[in-house]
């Protein structure tokens, strides 16, 4: 597809979503859901800080509720790996929600804005996984410590059945699932939090789309968004520079045997022009400098410095890259639990799995799997723990760097994930993890100090995950 025709193609889409945003009416929003008082003693108030002497409540009744959260993670390497390391690190995220219609302006209006913190280190490089073993270590902004805005969005309802949202959307709330979707209290691995064929998908971007709710527990959602998007860049005039990000998915709530579940399809579709995975070995280093997925851990400066202590002579570009106008991906989840104690179908034991699949093309991810067992509830005394065990599969194309694959046996063609987490609910605003992971790395060779190739091996990890609500 020519330049021109992408810009065509986006204008079209853009013009629709426009079009839709602009038609919006009035209805009842979907609200937030806010607890009687936000106060209460020191281990029942579900916020720290408490109702701030009324005002959380008063705001709360007006529709207007601020959170600050905080989520730490000591976690360390305990052996394999590139090296056997320990680091600290975590993530700090502020949220506005303001309903329209409690507030006592218009029915159907509701606004969200969300932004993160990153601090601290974290063991994603020394674990010599690809997939990060810790999905905070690339919030809001991958490879770097930031403060991003995540969401600045704006829906509007029609009806019960129908609304639009316009704005900086925060992406990881697709692909939902009950039991793997949630990094502050279930599995905090990337690999587990979401399907990985979405590798290229940035976290947040502008947009807007269509929410379609048809039935009581149905949702079906189209969105486009700028598939350059980032948490730092907030200038809307080079939103959509490059072309779009399309994205639908559907949602199901299913009730088997009186057993809550869940059934989801999604796919996305993008024309931005990228670099093609599959390059000639005389533009790898190109490649490996130009491409980054915003949701794996980079691996390009590990394979430059082995092409520069093997391949010297393949540093410098002799040939315009190869380039595709295309990418997709397409995606399926379903949560469903297999008991329930009578009377609380949201507690229990469940299963989870999610498979994808991609281009290959311009995403270095073709397959991708997860499944597992996950409980909450369900312990005496303690019902609101939750733990599970799960297990993911990142399966590169066979397109990403072959040349480097086949000379020097580095791998790159799957890597797997075990973690096993327990949730213990302290107070009723902090949480404590214990998680373990055991990951087999995709990338099985890393140079060592003397510049000699040395195998990665399986590593263990072990963390704790403090997660607080203020």
């Amino acid at each position: 597809m020519s330049a021109q025709k992408r810009k065509d193609v986006t204008r079209r889409v853009l013009a629709w979503v426009i079009v839709l945003v602009a038609s919006a009416g009035t209805v009842n929003a979907q609200p937030v859901d806010v607890p009687p008082t936000w106060g209460g003693d020191f281990w029942d108030r579900p916020r720290l800080t408490g109702s701030w002497f009324g005002l959380r409540d008063d705001l709360g009744k007006k529709g207007v509720v601020l959170d600050l959260d905080l989520l730490q993670l000591p976690q360390g390497v305990v052996t394999g790996g590139r090296e056997e390391t320990a680091a600290y690190g975590g993530l700090a995220q502020y949220t506005l929600n303001v309903d329209t219609q409690k507030l006592g302006l218009w029915p159907g209006g509701f606004l969200n804005v969300m932004a993160m913190t990153n601090f601290g280190q974290s063991v994603d490089r020394a674990s010599g996984a690809i997939t990060p073993p810790s999905i905070i270590s690339v919030l809001p902004e991958p490879g770097e410590t930031a403060t991003g805005l995540m969401n600045l969005t704006f829906m509007q309802f029609f009806s019960k059945y129908f609304g639009v949202v316009a704005g900086k959307v925060y992406t990881l709330t697709g692909d939902d699932n009950a039991f793997a979707h949630d990094f502050r209290s279930t599995f905090l691995n990337t690999a587990l939090e979401f399907n990985m064929t979405l590798a290229i998908t940035p976290f947040t971007a502008y947009g807007g789309g269509l929410v379609i709710l048809p039935w009581d527990g149905a949702q079906i959602t189209l969105s486009v968004v700028d598939p350059d998007g980032t948490a730092t860049n907030n200038d809307i005039s080079e939103a959509f520079a490059n072309g779009v990000m399309l994205n639908g998915e559907g949602r199901l709530k299913i009730t088997p045997f009186g057993l809550v579940g869940h059934q989801l399809v999604g796919f996305i579709w993008s024309n931005k022009e990228r670099f093609a995975i599959d390059q000639d070995p005389a533009n790898i280093a190109r490649l490996l400098a130009v491409s980054r997925f915003p949701r794996l851990s980079d691996p390009g400066p590990v394979l430059r410095r082995i092409l520069e202590r093997f391949f010297p002579q393949l540093l410098v570009p002799t040939q315009p890259p190869k380039m595709v106008d295309y990418m997709w991906s397409i995606y399926y989840n379903f949560d469903q639990y297999l008991w329930s104690p009578a009377g609380h179908p949201d507690r229990g034991i469940g299963t989870f799995f999610r498979f994808g699949a991609s281009d290959g093309v311009a995403n270095p991810v073709k397959y991708a799997y997860n499944v597992g067992v996950s409980g909450n509830g369900i312990v005496p005394g303690r019902p609101d723990d939750s733990f599970g065990i799960g297990w993911a599969r990142t399966q590169l194309s066979g397109n990403f760097v072959p040349f480097l694959r086949q000379q020097l046996a580095l791998g790159l063609q799957k890597e797997d994930t075990v973690e096993l987490y327990y949730n213990a609910s302290l107070t009723k605003w902090l949480t404590a993890s214990l998680d373990l992971q055991i990951i087999d790395p995709a990338l099985k060779k890393t140079l060592d100090p003397s510049g000699q190739l040395k195998n990665v091996n399986t590593a263990f990890l072990a963390g704790l995950r403090l997660y607080a609500r203020f």
